[in-house]
């Protein structure tokens, strides 16, 4: 992982000052099922995508899919920060985005079952930047009857 004091001066300047906002209380906004009956999607901000997708550029607010029966070998990242260790990644894809552990955990009855599809977008744009992608997942989600989404930011 890269130390704060080794990063470019310019690139240390933006992380110095992203709004970083918390929310004060740790309770659900939502109520759902009991997590044995939940169906479970990732959202991912390491910017991957399959090898046959575009790769994500600098300052791209899209999106990619990533089906839920992916074969691992057949994800790649394209982040575009210099900045990025891409070590735990490129030895084990559930480092930034768990979909074998998900389905390790459906098969154990641990959660109801994995969606179908999976997201991710840069971290790199600020979040209000990404609002029309996040609508869209949002919408997808929502007709895979996702009603739990595991945040992964990286």
């Amino acid at each position: 992982m890269a130390r704060l004091e080794d990063i470019p001066l310019s690139e240390r300047k933006m992380m110095q000052e992203l709004d970083c906002s918390g929310f004060e209380e740790r309770r659900p906004w939502v109520r759902g099922p009991a997590l044995e009956r939940r169906r479970v999607a990732i959202v991912s901000t390491a910017a991957l995508n399959l090898r046959s997708d575009a790769g994500f550029r600098r300052n791209d607010t899209s999106f990619r899919v990533i089906p839920g029966d992916v074969n691992p070998a057949e994800v790649v990242m394209s982040h575009s920060s210099v900045n990025f260790d891409r070590t735990g990644f490129q030895q084990d894809l559930n480092v930034c985005f768990p979909l074998q552990r998900l389905h390790e955990l459906a098969a154990e009855g641990v959660i109801g079952s994995v969606a179908n599809f999976h997201f991710t977008v840069s971290g790199a744009p600020h979040p209000a930047q990404i609002e029309p992608s996040a609508r869209a997942i949002a919408r997808a989600m929502k007709a895979d009857a996702v009603d739990t989404v595991f945040l992964v930011p990286i």
